[in-house]
């Protein structure tokens, strides 16, 4: 990068900082921007897990088969929904690699919910790959055995992705344990957790597997752990491993990763539910305020934009999504037909999302269904600009939707990438098959989008058109 860019990025940096302070962003979001503009994407979504990387073009069009704005592409061997992971030059990534010579993966829009049979030893893997070149630095086996929770058809024994502050790295395989690694994969320490059965509350048998992502806040890893039994919220230390608080959670499972905020000088972690949404003191574990309804089966991720959460969730009698004040206190739970109160500045009971945890990017807030639907709110308000389909409507939506360059990524279960233009007028610009199935959420970095497909990490950058010789 030459010193006029650098200088460039600098300046945009500074500028946003300047601006989302001014706009009543928490300090850990203008914080995050220092993460964007050196390309780190620290965690599941990046950044306190805005899912917004901006600062630098981004491609709109590519071809995976022709190599057309194609980095590199690397073979990942095994099964994972873990998304990529940057610091620096690194890019971390994990997956599940089975005894059997097929591991079937079964996507799409179906209600199959009996978990795969698959006793076979599997190897837990951690890969550490160089994110210019994608050669694979170093792989680590976290873990050996026959999972001890089974796996939903459409998921994996990898699921949660890794988080990092730069020295560290936080694999966590759910029933197999947490497993803290320095960047040159050297093991620091391993934690136990216990059998984590996150399956379907109303059908036991029904094992799904474990989603839940690690967070690393002020050298502390948080983990929310909905699961069958003795489900709990936790604190751990990112040197050791020792625990600093548990606190217990009474709710079904769910399959969202927490997000940090910080609220009055107070960093509040805010988790998504079904009987319990909640915000907990960071230090402590003491609940802060909580919320109760919603859908029963939880999984996106809360997201912090301004002095709101959004929260949104979907399945059984509900989809709401609501936007929660960041400064709430006790129990703020809507009651009846009402839309809002001291504590949920707006609502809206049936436009939320299943699987795809929502983005916030400039002054609108964007929803993808599991069903390939695209909604635009105005972010402050809840007013819908537009509702949009994507594709067919025969593919399934699992991963979270990015932005970056005024533009929003959108990825089907099929593989292909939805590029759409931010603002409240929906424009399609491109549509780009990656030619596999794509189930994890994209990280972007510096510029360059970093895709994992069932069998591939895949990087885009667009690449500049060269002038013809005169």
């Amino acid at each position: 990068m030459g010193e006029s860019c650098r200088v460039s990025v600098l300046k945009f940096a500074l500028t946003l900082g300047t601006l989302t302070m001014l706009a009543g962003f928490t300090f850990a979001q203008t914080a995050a921007q220092k993460d964007i503009s050196q390309g780190n994407w620290p965690q599941f979504r990046g950044a306190y897990a805005s899912g917004v990387a901006d600062g630098f073009p981004t491609p709109t069009k590519w071809d995976v088969e022709k190599s057309v704005n194609v980095l590199w592409k690397t073979p990942i061997p095994g099964l994972g929904h873990s998304s990529p992971v940057l610091w620096g030059d690194k890019i971390f990534i994990t997956t599940a690699i089975s005894g059997k010579a097929k591991d079937p993966l079964k996507v799409g829009l179906y209600g199959d919910i009996t978990p795969v049979e698959d006793d076979t030893s599997h190897q837990f893997k951690v890969y550490c790959l160089d994110k210019n070149t994608g050669k694979i630095l170093w792989e680590k086996v976290a873990a050996t055995g026959v999972p001890k929770i089974k796996r939903h058809p459409k998921s994996t024994n990898a699921n949660p992705s890794v988080a990092t502050d730069g020295r560290r790295i936080v694999a966590f395989f759910g029933s197999e344990g947490m497993y803290c690694y320095d960047l040159q994969g050297n093991l620091q320490w391993k934690k136990d957790l216990g059998v984590l059965d996150a399956g379907y509350y109303q059908v036991p048998d029904a094992q799904w597997g474990y989603a839940s992502s690690p967070v690393i806040y002020d050298g502390s890893v948080i983990v929310q752990a909905d699961v069958q039994q003795n489900a709990f919220l936790a604190s751990f230390s990112l040197k050791d491993g020792r625990e600093q608080w548990r606190t217990k959670r009474d709710d079904v499972p769910t399959f969202g990763t927490p997000t940090i905020a910080e609220v009055n000088g107070r960093a509040t972690i805010i988790v998504n539910g079904w009987k319990h949404i909640g915000g907990y003191d960071a230090e402590t574990g003491l609940e802060l305020w909580k919320l109760r309804g919603g859908g029963d089966i939880p999984a996106p991720t809360p997201v912090v934009a301004g002095n709101l959460a959004y929260i949104t969730n979907a399945h059984g009698s509900m989809s709401p999504i609501y936007a929660i004040k960041l400064d709430s206190a006790g129990d703020i739970s809507l009651k009846g037909d009402d839309t809002e109160n001291a504590g949920v500045a707006w609502s809206s009971r049936r436009d939320g999302s299943y699987m795809p945890t929502p983005l916030v990017y400039g002054d609108y807030l964007y929803i993808c269904r599991d069903n390939g639907i695209a909604v635009c709110f105005e972010a402050k308000t809840g007013k819908k600009v537009y509702e949009e389909r994507l594709g067919t409507g025969r593919s399934g939506f699992t991963a979270s939707v990015i932005a970056g360059d005024g533009k929003i990524y959108f990825t089907s279960e099929d593989g292909d990438i939805y590029v759409v233009k931010s603002g409240p007028k929906f424009e399609l610009l491109a549509t780009n098959p990656m030619g596999e199935v794509c189930m994890a959420t994209p990280a972007l970095s510096a510029g360059t989008l970093y895709y994992r497909t069932q069998s591939h990490l895949i990087a885009l950058r667009e690449t500049p058109v060269k002038k013809s010789a005169r």
